[in-house]
């Protein structure tokens, strides 16, 4: 396969990437410590600190959590949620639950076949995935692992965000973040190849 239609490690030059497998690349087992450094790329790569920020302003803006109030100080109480959100979530769904479960959390991309067959392949990753022998199993890193980090919030956000509801909209918008981030990830390859001719 030509190098310009492969898995990059950065989106764009800057969002972490380390998860996707270029399409039928053979990767080795996915040891436990290999899960851990790819969790902590994702959650400590200096594009995470960035992003962040400007979805900590957005939320802000929008007075998402009134309770975290407007100003820096509020700014700071948006930024740190939204940081420890996707850290925990990173490391749950890609080092402790696959480590237990024994699967494999990264994207491999299908790369052939109509935009439809690739979009609902993507998307469904969220569902399977994996194992770490390379057989495909229910993806329980994932549906558990967000629901993990959903319920682990419940200690640091204020009480009326604590209910059975809010838990579970925050677990189901991770995992549609996650089926749509798996859905840019499998079409990377074909825009970095025709719009940015493998530079990106």
């Amino acid at each position: 396969m030509p190098t310009d239609k492969r898995q990059t490690k950065r989106i764009l030059g800057v969002m972490p990437n380390y998860r996707a497998v270029s399409v039928d690349a053979i990767h080795p087992k996915s040891t436990a410590t290999e899960k851990l450094k790819v969790a902590t790329a994702e959650s400590l790569d200096y594009s995470s600190f960035v992003f962040t920020g400007a979805l900590a302003g957005i939320s802000m803006a929008e007075d998402s959590y009134p309770e975290f109030r407007q100003g820096a100080v509020g700014y700071g109480r948006y930024y740190w949620h939204m940081f420890v959100d996707k850290a925990d979530g990173n490391y749950l769904t890609i080092f402790v639950i696959p480590t237990l479960t024994r699967e494999d959390p990264r994207y491999y991309t299908m790369g052939h076949g109509g935009f439809l067959k690739r979009t609902a392949y993507a998307f469904t990753r969220v569902l399977i995935t994996p194992t770490d022998s390379g057989s495909n199993t229910l993806n329980l890193s994932e549906i558990v692992g967000k629901g993990a980090a959903s319920g682990i919030a419940n200690f640091y956000y204020p009480d009326e965000y604590r209910t059975w509801t809010k838990t579970g909209q925050r677990w189901e918008w991770q995992i549609y973040r996650d089926g749509a981030t798996n859905i840019f990830r499998e079409f990377w390859p074909d825009i970095n190849a025709h719009v940015f001719h493998g530079k990106g």
